[in-house]
């Protein structure tokens, strides 16, 4: 399966342990860095990785929980796996709702935890969750992270970093990149 000639699913090396669906940004492809180290570790660690393509020019009016739901919902539908893992980045933490009712494991890349629907998916689900964000983004909420580490999350809070999990320095750009695949890596390792 292709979009726009580029593959979307991606299996691993050896038999698989289940299914990621990596649900992107608004202006954030699959192929961007955070998602695609994403894919890189998420196939290291055996699971068969199915992006979702979407054009969210093309959401018009409709209510973007309920959007992104849709997506998430039919990438899932396709599916035959008994372990299913939803990774998502900024728009795409949106299907947070969606997991914490099946109750999913999640990795949540930069989550929108300014809105109250998108925090309190996230504090609902029972399953593994790992939140990576900055409060150089204006949708992390600080307190709001904090208080879903207590309630069991895993967090990577990276101060300097901003929505696109960078900053004004490519170097430390790239450090952050590092770190957030870091942790990426652990929460796997113990998934």
């Amino acid at each position: 399966m292709t979009f726009g000639g580029l593959p979307t699913r991606w299996e691993p090396p050896e038999r698989s342990r289940g299914v990621a669906l990596v649900a992107p940004g608004r202006a954030y492809p699959p192929s961007a860095p955070l998602l695609d180290f994403a894919r890189i570790a998420l196939l290291q660690h055996g699971f068969t990785v199915q992006q979702i393509w979407w054009d969210s020019t093309s959401r018009g009016d409709e209510d973007p929980d309920a959007w992104v739901r849709r997506h998430v919902e039919a990438a899932h539908a396709a599916e035959d796996a008994d372990h299913v893992l939803v990774v998502g980045k900024s728009l795409g933490t949106r299907a947070a709702s969606y997991a914490a009712e099946r109750g999913l494991d999640a990795i949540w890349f930069t989550p929108l935890l300014v809105e109250p629907v998108v925090a309190e998916a996230i504090a609902a689900n029972p399953a593994r969750q790992l939140l990576v964000g900055g409060p150089a983004d204006e949708l992390w909420d600080v307190a709001v992270a904090r208080e879903l580490a207590d309630a069991g999350c895993d967090v990577l809070e990276v101060a300097d970093a901003d929505h696109g999990m960078g900053t004004r320095d490519a170097v430390r750009t790239a450090e952050v990149h590092l770190e957030v695949a870091r942790a990426v890596d652990a929460f796997l390792r113990a998934t």
